[in-house]
């Protein structure tokens, strides 16, 4: 004869009750695997920085009406040896710096001086590029001069001063 551990009637309850949470829990991986098979891929988020200048101010300028977008690419147009010179100063320079902290032998006055020639052509490249905008905005819209001064679009504080 043989022995049960536990009476027939609990057995097939919990028979029962496994059935169905094991069903339950197939179905919401399938759903799962389903909603990952249907959504749209998602799309590559830009980066925010690029070191080139110019690429930054061509997105600026593909967030400003037709019109103003013009004016501020003829400017760029106009300016940009001036610019592209002055980035690469202050590039070089920067590059200057490292060089001067990787040396065997450091020398603290050197990259003091090289320091002071980096800021002096960072301010030069800073005017370059106020220039450039300057000039633009005299040429555009007052709606082309809120999209500047809005910029980036979708800026929480974006309304202010209308």
């Amino acid at each position: 004869m043989t022995v049960s551990l536990a009476p027939a009637a609990m057995t097939r309850g919990s028979s029962r009750w496994l059935l169905l949470g094991s069903l339950a829990l197939n179905l919401f991986f399938i759903g799962i695997a389903l909603a990952m098979a249907v959504r749209p891929a998602s799309a590559p988020t830009p980066t925010t920085w690029d070191p080139d200048v110019f690429v930054r101010m061509e997105r600026i300028a593909q967030t400003l009406p037709a019109a103003d977008a013009a004016v501020l690419r003829a400017q760029i147009d106009s300016s940009r040896s001036a610019v592209a010179n002055a980035q690469s100063t202050w590039q070089g320079d920067r590059d200057s710096i490292r060089n001067t902290l990787r040396k065997e032998q450091f020398d603290a006055a050197a990259l003091r001086s090289v320091m002071a020639r980096t800021r002096a052509d960072r301010q030069s490249y800073d005017q370059a590029l106020q220039n450039l905008f300057a000039e633009a905005a005299s040429k555009m819209s007052h709606e082309g001069r809120l999209a500047l001064a809005n910029w980036p679009p979708n800026r929480k504080n974006a309304n202010q001063a209308r």
